[in-house]
C-alpha cells in the first residue's frame, strides 16, 4: 500500500502547458493549446466513435463498472458521441462522454508524484504521462490504482487492461480526432476507440 494522497484537495491545479515544458507545448497546434490551456469555461464537442474491444476487455469492463469504471464493453461503429469539459472547481478538468445511453466520467487532476491522475468517482485511477507527439498531445498511463483519500493501491500490471494511451489530434477545419488505445502485454489489445469530433469556437 501507498499512502499517497490524492485527494483532489491537495494537488496543484493541472497546467498541461508547463507538465509538457515551453518548447513540446509550442510544437502543439494553436487550436490544441487553447483547448488544454484553460478550462475556466465549460466546452462542448460532438461527434461519432466507433468502439472495440476483446473478450478480455469486456470482462475487465463489467468488472470495473460497480466502481464506474470508464471502459466500454461494447463493439460499436459511427456512436454519435457529446464530449463535455468543465473546471471542477478544485483545480482539475472534469471529461464526460456521452454514447448513446452510456456515459463514461473521469476527472483529470496534477498528481502528486508528477504528471496527471486521471480516475472516476469510484476511486479507479491512472497515473499518466503527458507528452506530445508528431503535433498531438498525448497521455499515457504509467500505472493503475484505487485511491481514496490517503490510499493509493497501485493494480499489478497482470491484472490492468493494459497500457493506455490516448492521442488528440487536430484536423483543422474545426475538427480533431480523439483515439484510446490498450494494449496488454500479454494479451495484446483490449480496447480501442476512435472518432472525429467538431470544435464549436473553431
Amino acid at each position: 500500500m501507498n499512502t499517497l494522497t490524492c485527494s483532489p484537495n491537495d494537488t496543484a491545479g493541472l497546467d498541461i502547458a508547463a507538465l509538457l515544458g515551453p518548447a513540446a507545448w509550442a510544437r502543439l497546434p494553436a487550436v490544441v493549446q487553447r483547448r488544454f490551456g484553460s478550462h475556466a469555461e465549460a466546452a462542448r464537442y460532438s461527434g461519432h466513435m466507433d468502439l472495440r474491444c476483446s473478450h478480455l476487455g469486456r470482462v475487465l469492463a463489467w468488472l470495473a463498472w460497480p466502481l464506474r469504471g470508464p471502459l466500454v464493453p461494447h463493439c460499436l461503429t459511427d456512436v454519435p458521441t457529446e464530449v463535455t469539459a468543465c473546471p471542477d472547481g478544485r483545480g482539475g478538468v472534469v471529461w464526460s462522454r456521452h454514447m448513446g445511453r452510456q456515459t463514461v466520467r473521469s476527472t483529470k487532476t496534477a498528481h502528486p508524484g508528477g504528471g496527471v491522475l486521471e480516475r472516476t468517482a469510484g476511486g479507479l485511477a491512472m497515473a499518466l504521462d503527458v507528452f506530445e507527439d508528431g503535433g498531438a498531445l498525448v497521455f499515457q498511463s504509467r500505472h493503475y490504482a484505487w485511491c481514496w483519500g490517503p490510499l493509493y493501491l497501485r493494480v499489478p500490471a497482470c491484472l490492468s487492461p493494459g497500457v493506455c494511451r490516448v492521442e488528440h489530434r487536430d484536423l483543422g477545419a474545426g475538427r480533431f480526432r480523439f483515439t484510446l488505445t490498450m494494449r496488454h502485454l500479454l494479451w495484446g489489445e483490449t480496447f480501442h476507440q476512435t472518432g472525429v469530433f467538431a470544435d464549436p469556437k473553431e
